[in-house]
This record gives C-alpha cells, structure tokens and sequence, in this order.
C-alpha cells in the first residue's frame, strides 16, 4: 500500500500546506505501513520536486513536468493522476490533497472520474479506513469511514503539525504528464503579496469586525498593533461585506481555516 501527495507548490518551492498534508500521509502511514510519494506537477518545476525531494518520511517524487500543467488546471492535473492510481504496481490506495483552494479544486474531479466518494477537510486518522472531519462549522466532529478501494482525501491543515521539510532524500523519478484535456484555458492570476505572514499559517493574528465602522478605522486601529506583534491581519465576514478590507483577509467558515497561537479580535 502506498500514499499519493499531491504537493501544492509555485513550480519554485513548496507551499507550507504541503507539509501539514505529508504530516496527514505519516498519520495514515502508521495503519498501512506503505511509502509515501508525492506528485508535482507543474512546469519548470524542478526546484519544487528538489524541495519535496528533502520533506521527512518522503520516499519518492513523481515530477510530471509539460506547460499544460503550468497552471495547475484541475482537469490536466487529474488526466495526469488518474493513469498513476490505476497501476497496480504503484499499489495507490490513498489519494491526499491538502484543503485549501487547490486542493479542493483537484480532488473532487479524481474522486469522480475513480467513482469512489472523497473524504474532505480531515483533522484526524482513526484508521486506514477512518477519519475525523469538522461539521456544523465545526461544533461536531463526524467520523467517518470508507469502504472505497482509493480513499480520496483532503486535509484541513490546521489539523496537522507539519513535518520538516529537510532531513530526507528522496529520489525524484519524472513522469509523462497527460495531454492537455483542452476543456479549460487559464486566463489569469492576480495573487496578493503581502508584507505580512499569511492568514492561515500565522501564529499570531489581530483581526477587526463590524464595529471598526470604517475601513480607515480598520487600518488605523490595527495596523501599528498587528506592527507590534508582527501578526496576520484578518476580519469578520461583516467587515469584508462592508468593504473595510478585501475578502482574503476573512476568517472563518466561509473564509479562512487559522490556527495562531494568539488571536485578537477587535
């Protein structure tokens, strides 16, 4: 038995959710007692197969390197999947994505094209075969078990310390990447950079509601604190509705999962 990750990367390096998501592939590896491997997937993206090369507990990385991938395009990614779990050698019996936009843009489309049903936004392994995911925007935690041949899986990565991202050394074996499906063209990407650590990895996180009234008073009340405590600034579904910040800064069930050891809400 063997555990697929599917790495979440810039073709550069790896995202830090790749590594909460290897730490759910550990947890799953202690019932099974398979290898781990992960899949990148991407273009130029030596440089994330070298880094996941060097991930704790890794035994191998898939690379599938051709420009339909560049994007990271769900129905490219799967067709490049798919051929992978169903061959018997590989012996694939656990597909594992973490929970963020891109996972959840991937996941469900494998789990269709396998027939099996996925497993989301786990948070723990009972077993090979069963799991704990958050319901009820999480005031009840369902266990859940699968009798499918391939669980389908995506982690919340919140619930999973991360493993090191050195230590290994993986060999990095490169594959050929499926033909390009044409039934969906990546048109553009606006990314936020921020001078700020990222919501959903940060420690610490200062964060404003309705009752700022304003978005000026949004900035000039928790700036110079997030400043101070060189945190994350997030906010309230009512004060991204309002327009006092851009929705990438929401926290909670319609917007970002956290886990900080300090959260301030204003």
């Amino acid at each position: 038995m063997t555990i697929l990750v599917i790495a979440e990367h810039d073709n550069a390096a790896l995202k830090a959710a790749t590594l909460n998501t290897v730490a759910a592939a550990h947890a799953i590896g202690k019932f099974v007692g398979g290898d781990i491997h992960v899949l990148v997937a991407g273009h130029h993206a030596q440089g994330a197969a070298d880094a996941a090369a060097q991930v704790a507990g890794v035994a191998k990385v898939l690379l599938a390197d051709a420009p339909q991938l560049a994007a990271g395009l769900a129905e490219n990614v799967e067709a490049t999947v798919l051929p992978l779990v169903r061959d018997a050698a590989r012996h694939y019996t656990h597909i594992v994505a973490p929970a963020t936009a891109y996972g959840k843009n991937i996941a469900p489309r494998i789990a269709a094209k396998l027939d099996v049903a996925q497993i989301s936004d786990i948070t723990a392994v009972d077993s090979a075969d069963t799991f704990e995911r958050p319901i009820y925007a999480g005031n009840a935690i369902a266990i859940v078990q699968s009798q499918d041949p391939v669980k389908v899986i995506t982690v919340r990565t919140t619930g999973f310390d991360p493993v090191a991202a050195q230590g290994g050394s993986a060999a990095v074996e490169k594959l050929d990447a499926a033909a390009d499906r044409g039934i969906a063209q990546f048109v553009s990407r606006e990314v936020t950079k921020l001078d700020r650590p990222e919501l959903t990895s940060a420690t610490i996180i200062v964060s404003g509601g309705r009752g700022l009234g304003s978005g000026e008073n949004y900035t000039k009340v928790l700036e110079p604190l997030a400043d101070k405590l060189g945190a994350a600034m997030g906010a309230s579904r009512a004060a991204v509705d309002a327009g006092y910040v851009p929705n990438d800064y929401q926290v909670g069930q319609t917007g970002k999962i956290v886990a900080p050891q300090l959260y301030v809400a204003v």
